[in-house]
C-alpha cells in the first residue's frame, strides 16, 4: 500500500504489524486518534510526516502479513482474541506492575516524588480498564456475537436495551480516550520510560512494565476502534 501525508493513521496501522511498530516507536497515536490523517497526527506529535513515510518505505519489504486478517475474520473470533489476549494481559499485568510500583516507591519515593503521581495514575487506569472490560465482556461482545449469528442464519436478533450498538460503542470509545490520556500522562511523567540514573533493577523493570502496558493498550484499542466497532456497526446496519 502506498501511503501519503493524507492517509488516515488507522489505515497505516491496519496495513501490517511492522507499520504499527513504527507508529508506536515514534509515539504516534494510531488507536484513539486513528481517524486523523498522517499530516494531522504528525502536527500533534511534532514529527515530520516525511520521517514516518521514509520509515514505512524502508520497512515495506520486511513487513510480514498479519497472522489473521481481522477485517474478514468472524467477529466472534475477534472478540475471543481480544478477551483471551488483551483482557487477560491487562488483568495479569495490573497486580504484577502494582507490586513493582509499591516496591520501587518504598525504596525511592523520597528522592523521586513523581512516583506518588505515577502510582495514582496507574491505579486509575487499572481500575478504569477492569470496569471497561467487564462491560465489554458482559454486554457489548455478547450482543456482537449474537448479531453475527443472526446475520449468518439470515434471521433477526432481539433488540438490545441500548437500542443500537452505536450507543455502547460510543461509550467504549470515550473510555478508550480516557485510558489513553492516562497512559500519555504516565509516559510524560517517566520521560518516555527512561529510568533515572540511580534506578535499581526493580526501577528499570517497572518502567519496562509500564512501557509494555502502554503498547498492549494501543494494540487493544486499535483492534476495537479501527476493526471491531466499525464492522459491528456495519453488520447491524445491514440487518435493519
Amino acid at each position: 500500500m502506498n501511503f501519503s501525508s493524507e492517509t488516515k493513521v488507522k489505515d497505516i496501522a491496519l496495513s501490517s504489524p511492522a507499520a504499527r511498530q513504527i507508529l508506536e516507536d515514534l509515539g504516534l497515536d494510531y488507536c484513539c486518534g486513528g481517524g486523523k490523517s498522517l499530516h494531522e497526527a504528525c502536527l500533534h506529535a511534532d514529527i515530520p510526516p516525511d520521517e514516518i513515510l521514509k520509515r514505512l518505505q524502508e520497512n515495506s519489504k520486511n513487513n510480514r502479513a498479519e497472522d489473521r486478517n481481522w477485517m474478514v475474520m468472524p467477529l466472534s473470533e475477534l472478540t475471543r482474541h481480544i478477551r483471551e489476549k488483551h483482557h487477560r494481559y491487562v488483568r495479569e499485568a495490573i497486580p504484577r506492575t502494582q507490586v513493582l510500583l509499591d516496591k520501587v516507591t518504598s525504596k525511592h519515593g523520597k528522592n523521586h516524588v513523581e512516583l506518588a503521581s505515577l502510582a495514582r495514575l496507574f491505579t486509575e487506569v487499572g481500575r478504569e480498564m477492569v470496569t471497561h472490560m467487564q462491560k465489554e465482556e458482559q454486554i457489548l461482545f455478547p450482543y456482537m456475537d449474537a448479531l453475527e449469528r443472526a446475520a449468518n442464519a439470515n434471521s433477526s436478533v432481539e433488540p438490545p436495551f441500548f437500542q443500537t450498538v452505536r450507543n455502547p460503542i460510543h461509550m467504549m470509545m470515550k473510555e478508550h480516550d480516557a485510558a489513553g490520556e492516562l497512559v500519555r500522562q504516565i509516559r510524560s511523567l517517566t520521560s518516555d520510560y527512561k529510568a533515572p540514573a540511580d534506578a535499581c533493577t526493580s526501577f528499570k523493570a517497572l518502567y519496562e512494565a509500564l512501557r509494555e502496558f502502554e503498547a498492549d493498550l494501543h494494540e487493544h484499542v486499535h483492534l476495537e476502534n479501527n476493526v471491531l466497532f466499525p464492522r459491528a456497526v456495519d453488520m447491524e446496519a445491514a440487518a435493519v
